[in-house]
């Protein structure tokens, strides 16, 4: 059974960081593409950075761009997003979801979701 969990949200200030685990179980990066997404109260869902092992690429969102990164540590089957320089608008629920090889911009297109983890970001 795949499962993903979502953890490391929380309350932050204007300019800190956050980083977030997704812990992985039931299948392995080699054969999945991992993203986050997150969605703000009112506001559709969005991609913000996705790594697929298949072509080795990562696929970032605008608003993830020069700020977020994405890795992943193989032994523990875990993908982090590492978040700098946040932004109150950069508050919402954020979600790990995992789909066969290839990242899609469409989150629809995702199989398996984490439950979220919610991170705000106080101005």
């Amino acid at each position: 059974e795949v499962q993903l969990v979502e953890s490391g949200g929380g309350l932050v200030q204007a300019g800190g960081s956050l980083r977030l685990s997704c812990a992985a179980s039931g299948f392995t990066f080699d054969d999945y593409a991992v993203g986050w997404f997150r969605q703000a109260p009112g506001k559709e869902r969005e991609g913000v950075l996705c790594f697929s092992s298949s072509d080795g690429r990562t696929y970032s969102g605008e608003s993830a761009k020069g700020r977020f990164t994405i890795s992943r540590d193989n032994a523990k089957n875990t993908m982090y997003l590492q978040m700098n320089s946040l932004k109150p608008e950069d508050t919402a629920v954020y979600y790990c979801a995992a789909r066969s090889r290839l990242c899609a911009p469409d989150w629809l297109r995702y199989d398996y979701w984490g439950q979220g983890t919610q991170v705000t970001v106080s101005s």
